[in-house]
């Protein structure tokens, strides 16, 4: 399959943070539109560590961008 290049408008399309989240079984890697927290801050808790993505690497999968920003290490309580 043939990959086309991605126009300038389609950039503006995709996501443009890389979010660390604490999930049930630990941190979850996730993609993010924009940096909204959400109504009431409920997200906030929840963002463990997060990236703003340069333009070359907003199209890569999560595996991908897991393994170059690996999750926050757990703090000791």
């Amino acid at each position: 399959m043939a990959r086309r290049r991605v126009r300038e408008t389609e950039a503006d399309d995709l996501p443009r943070y890389f979010v660390w989240v604490r999930g049930l079984e630990g941190p979850e890697p996730q993609k993010w539109m924009a940096m909204d927290f959400g109504v009431g801050d409920w997200k906030r808790p929840l963002v463990l560590a997060y990236l703003e993505l340069p333009e070359g690497e907003r199209h890569l999968p999560l595996s991908a961008l897991a393994r170059r920003y690996p999750p926050p290490r757990a703090e000791a309580s």
